[in-house]
């Protein structure tokens, strides 16, 4: 039990994003970080008046450091990863672990388990070209009988089908993170934080690129390769090449912002990407194409969408819907609940209150 305490508390401190002689000044107690450290390597316990205090200090509940389960992430495919600190990629890992642990606890209380729908079935996707992704593409949406329309919520499709998802407060550099965990799919994006929150265009676009890196193979392509491909396949599954065709035309050169605007519109995908895939689709040349980067550039709006609100839904609902039912129905108890929530119990009361 002591080493499983240790585990839990190297964990909770990563989530904090701390280290050992912060986590030391925080307490109001006298613990030494040396103290502390000894935890971490399980050569001692914390009492219970120690640990409850830590927990406080770390924003979980007591519960979190008897849990028995630990996950394990698989090989992780970071975007711009050498633009995080060590630090900031051991948080985020360590919270999508702590997230999958409550999520798999939440649908195994249940009995409500939601295996991963492969839209590939197994087969290996080889992906060597861009005829390959716009391929890979087509039999994805085929698979999930999708049709050629627009996708009204990326994120809840990709729950339906199994793939488990999480949003994480993180640096302006993180945009998204996948790993496969037991067979499960894991997408992690970044939400942002109250100053900034990241567009629905681009929530949508990175769930689909990071779900291109679990699905597709590319051999042994360079990671910008292989990072091209991944833009490449999100933009072919958002916006169908036939489709494309009959609102955009070809051999364009010249575009209007308010056609983009109207492609963004309905199919919710930002009017850089839209040009990257007419470019990569050959629809325009590639003088059209660094015209307009060179316009985006002198505007100042490379960095923002140009479409202020697009009418798609891009909300995360599952883990909630499972946890109030499990609550409502006395599956388990409003502690437990606010135990896999990561919540305190008074506020979590309320908010059960509120919908019953």
């Amino acid at each position: 039990m002591i080493n499983d305490i240790s585990e839990r508390l190297i964990s909770a401190r990563k989530m904090a994003g701390i280290s050992l002689q912060e986590l030391s000044e925080r307490l109001d107690i006298d613990i030494t970080k040396q103290a502390l450290n000894k935890y971490e390597h399980g050569l001692s316990r914390p009492n219970g008046e120690t640990l409850v205090k830590i927990a406080s200090v770390l924003g979980l509940p007591v519960d979190y450091f008897y849990r028995t389960k630990k996950i394990k992430l698989g090989p992780v495919e970071f975007r711009k990863y050498s633009h995080l600190k060590a630090s900031d990629i051991e948080k985020i890992k360590a919270e999508c672990s702590d997230y999958l642990e409550r999520y798999i606890e939440l649908e195994e209380l249940i009995n409500s388990k939601r295996p991963f729908n492969d839209p590939f079935k197994g087969s290996k996707q080889i992906i060597n070209s861009d005829i390959d992704v716009e391929k890979a593409a087509e039999k994805f949406r085929d698979a999930w009988q999708l049709g050629r329309d627009p996708i009204a919520g990326v994120l809840p499709l990709l729950e339906d089908h199994g793939v488990r998802i999480y949003e994480i407060s993180a640096p302006d550099s993180f945009s998204g993170m996948s790993s496969m965990v037991d067979g499960i799919p894991l997408i992690v994006l970044n939400k942002g934080n109250a100053d900034r929150l990241f567009s629905v265009q681009r929530k949508r676009f990175t769930a689909l690129h990071e779900l291109a890196h679990l699905l597709l193979h590319f051999g042994d392509k360079e990671e910008k390769e292989i990072e091209k491909m991944c833009h490449s396949f999100a933009g072919a599954v958002l916006l169908p090449k036939e489709r494309f065709i009959d609102w955009f035309g070809s051999n364009r050169n010249t575009i209007s912002l308010q056609e983009l605007q109207m492609i963004d519109e309905n199919y919710g995908i930002s009017v850089q990407a839209i040009i990257a895939r007419a470019y990569s689709l050959s629809l325009i040349s590639e003088q059209t194409h660094r015209d307009f980067n060179i316009w985006l550039s002198k505007n100042g709006k490379r960095k923002h969408e140009f479409v202020k609100d697009i009418c798609f839904n891009e909300k995360l609902s599952r883990f909630d819907r499972l946890l109030y039912k499990a609550v409502t129905e006395g599956i388990i108890t409003e502690s437990k609940g606010a135990s896999l929530a990561n919540r305190k119990l008074a506020s979590f009361r309320e908010e059960i209150i509120a919908i019953s």
